[in-house]
């Protein structure tokens, strides 16, 4: 629900201890703005709980060379949304929620202006690409030990040579999202049909048998050209399971207060029966993840594991930022273990979806705002004041 606009005369003024962050999204004809409006409210309450002013606008509405931005705020006690005045935001939290959306000429130029502007700090510009992801990673002897053996999905020949040293093989769409598109092939060869292809599309999941690795292609290539995606084939890997249900890690790593990456919380996702990923939504369901690896490990070595999947999400965390060229303020990743402890990188998304452990969640939000206050002090700071570099 929308109130109407209020008057100018309530704009707020801004003051150089309250920092001033803006939840940026797209405009939208029907609702106004799009995107997950419980996050949006939660988002402002904690923001207002620590002093910021917080407040949503549409790429529209941000005008850069204005003095007053018109913008969204949450009223708690009647869940109303007022579109009302706020003052030029110091801060720009990119939670434009679609890929599509976020390549729109207008919206890729909006963005592109707001990272040029000296006075405001754009946290996440866009979204991540799988494949860059991992040429990233790969790309340094620290962190290539986590990344499974993957290749652009560009030929038939592709699949055959990855075949032939993997006996399960993952198809991601480069830009996929909540594991929609994503397939995963294998080879028996003792049985009549020896290929087994599964696709999971957003309806569910569907498997072919199929007798010659041609087949499998004609079916993958006419499946990545129905959704107009580029695809990477990933080695699968044999990850630790709870009765015969394969389990993954999805962490949060976000900017501390002091400008560090800090991983925020990690929770564990077991996959349904029959899906190819944990997704929650696909059948997953939610599950502690020390509890999970000491059912495997033993309590002694699954808190060896843990401690290692924390130190590896800051190491990621800070090879993924630099390589990518932008300022980031969190990210949530994807990580295995496999029958072995080792740990394994398959996914980063830099605009995280809300997280269903609550002491994670309310920490994630806190997060935004003490790392923007960290920026904002910095930014007060004299000419020549010693500061130290966020990382």
């Amino acid at each position: 629900m929308l109130s109407e606009s209020l008057p100018a005369s309530i704009v707020l003024s801004q003051t150089p201890d309250k920092p001033i962050v803006a939840i940026l999204t797209i405009d939208d004809d029907l609702q106004l703005f799009r995107g997950n409006r419980q996050n949006f409210a939660d988002l402002i309450r904690t923001g207002e709980e620590m002093g910021f002013i917080t407040y949503v606008v549409t790429v529209k509405n941000l005008k850069l060379k204005a003095a007053r931005i018109l913008g969204y705020t949450f009223r708690q006690q009647d869940e109303t949304w007022i579109q009302t005045w706020f003052p030029r935001p110091g801060f720009v939290y990119n939670r434009i929620p679609q890929r599509e959306d976020e390549r729109l000429p207008r919206v890729k130029r909006k963005l592109e202006a707001i990272a040029r502007q000296p006075g405001i700090r754009l946290f996440n510009r866009r979204f991540f690409n799988k494949w860059s992801l991992f040429q990233w990673l790969k790309e340094n002897r620290i962190t290539r030990r986590y990344i499974p053996e993957t290749q652009k999905l560009t030929e038939s020949a592709v699949l055959a040579r990855l075949l032939k040293r993997h006996p399960v093989l993952y198809l991601k769409p480069v830009r996929g999202k909540a594991g929609v598109g994503i397939m995963t092939v294998s080879v028996q060869p003792e049985k009549q049909l020896p290929f087994r292809l599964q696709i999971q599309d957003e309806k569910g999941s569907r498997t072919y048998r199929l007798s010659t690795l041609q087949r499998v292609w004609d079916k993958v290539c006419k499946y990545s050209m129905t959704i107009g995606e580029a695809y990477i084939a990933q080695q699968g890997i044999q990850l630790a399971s709870v009765n015969g249900r394969p389990f993954d890690l999805r962490a949060l790593v976000q900017k501390n207060a002091a400008g560090k990456w800090e991983l925020t919380g990690i929770g564990a996702r077991v996959a349904g029966n029959q899906s190819i990923t944990t997704h929650v939504p696909r059948g997953g369901n939610v599950d502690d993840p020390e509890k999970l690896l000491s059912s495997i490990f033993g309590k002694e070595k699954a808190g060896i594991v843990l401690s290692k999947v924390r130190g590896t999400t800051v190491i990621l965390a800070k090879r993924i930022e630099r390589s990518s060229r932008s300022r980031l303020a969190e990210m949530s990743m994807d990580l295995g273990v496999d029958e072995t402890g080792h740990v394994w990188f398959f996914e980063a998304n830099s605009k995280p979806m809300k997280f269903d452990e609550a002491h994670i969640r309310n920490k994630s939000l806190e997060r935004i705002f003490q790392y923007s206050l960290y920026l904002h002090r910095r930014r007060l700071q004299p000419k020549g004041g010693v500061a130290s570099h966020d990382s």
